[in-house]
């Protein structure tokens, strides 16, 4: 039983040995994708405060508002 429990430990220290070398990474990860989603979101306001749209969000806005039931 000894060296069952000895070869499970082995195990999971080389396994914890793997996870540090790539801990870096994740923070990374999450830069890219906060950098990518406040892109996005910025393309999305220039989009939707473009004249063109703002005129059709406006005319549905009024439809909405003086539909009668």
């Amino acid at each position: 039983m000894y060296k069952a429990v000895r070869a499970r430990a082995r195990a999971l220290m080389r396994r914890t040995r793997g996870m540090r070398k790539e801990a870096g990474m994740v923070t990374s990860e999450y830069a890219v994708g906060i950098v990518a989603a406040a892109a996005f979101a910025v393309l999305l306001y220039k989009v939707v405060t473009s004249g063109q749209v703002s005129a059709e969000l406006q005319s549905i806005v009024k439809e909405a508002l003086n539909a009668r039931m």
